[in-house]
Formats: C-alpha cells, sequence, structure tokens
C-alpha cells in the first residue's frame, strides 16, 4: 500500500466542524478554511507523505478541480492505469467539468469501479458531504486519474 493511502485511510471518519461549515484541518492548513475542501485534503495527504504537490493555484497544492486537471493534463501526468496513491478526478455529469477529487485505492473491477479515499464526501453529497469516507462505488466512466 501507497504511503499517501495509509495517510488518507487514518483519516477515514474525520468530519468537518461545525457540520456543514467546511471547516477541517485541512483547510486551516491550507490556508483557506470554510470552502469545499476535497482538494485540500489530497494536497494535504501527499504533504504529509512528504510528496508535496507544489503550487497548483496554492503554495500547498490546489483547491479547485478545474485549475488542477488543467495543470496536471499540461504536464502530461493522466494515466489510464492508476496505482494505489494517485489521484482521480470526478465529472459527475459528464459535462467536461471536474467536480471533485480523491486518491485512488484500487480497482475492484479492472478498467470499471474502483475504491478510493475521499474528503468532502457522503452518500447523500459526493462533492460537498462533509466527511472523509472510502468509497467502493466508484466508476471509471466518470473519472480521470493522474500519476505523479
Amino acid at each position: 500500500m501507497s504511503r499517501i493511502v495509509e495517510i488518507a485511510r487514518g483519516e477515514i471518519g474525520t468530519t468537518e466542524s461545525p457540520r456543514n461549515s467546511n471547516k477541517t484541518k485541512y483547510g486551516k492548513w491550507f490556508g483557506f478554511d470554510g470552502v469545499a475542501w476535497c482538494g485540500m485534503f489530497v494536497s494535504w495527504c501527499y504533504y504529509q507523505a512528504g510528496q508535496p504537490l507544489g503550487n497548483i493555484g496554492f503554495s500547498k497544492g490546489f483547491a479547485g478541480c478545474q485549475t488542477a486537471v488543467k495543470y496536471f493534463k499540461t504536464q502530461k501526468k493522466i494515466t489510464k492505469s492508476p496505482i494505489a496513491g494517485d489521484i482521480v478526478f470526478f465529472d459527475w455529469n459528464k459535462d467536461g467539468r471536474y467536480d471533485h477529487t480523491g486518491i485512488f485505492v484500487r480497482w475492484i473491477i479492472q478498467g470499471v469501479t474502483f475504491e478510493t479515499i475521499e474528503g468532502n464526501t457522503s452518500s447523500t453529497n459526493q462533492s460537498n458531504g462533509g466527511n472523509v469516507e472510502l468509497r467502493s462505488d466508484r466508476k471509471a466512466s466518470n473519472a480521470i486519474f493522474v500519476h505523479i
């Protein structure tokens, strides 16, 4: 298991406080607390693993999925063969706009469904749910993967 996945796994169960505030230790660390935090969670995990992402719109990584996807495409980091610890971006509506991000854990069905650890998700709100969760219901058809 990658160090990034180990760190993310240790965060499962973390929630924003107060509820529905987007206030988290990830936002505090990032310097941008109180806003949607899925990208800050990913950036924090990479930093904790000793692999800081660098400036992707912010000095500590990324907060916005659109900025990050554009950056990673420019850097030719998109892959169709993710490994544990890679970054995944989701386009829920398949409209070309990426709505959410997380950390790839493993394929459940190779090339079809996979498992992630995500910040700011829940079963009732995929992209702003307030929790760090292990998700085993993700589909490759609405995702792109980034290998750092």
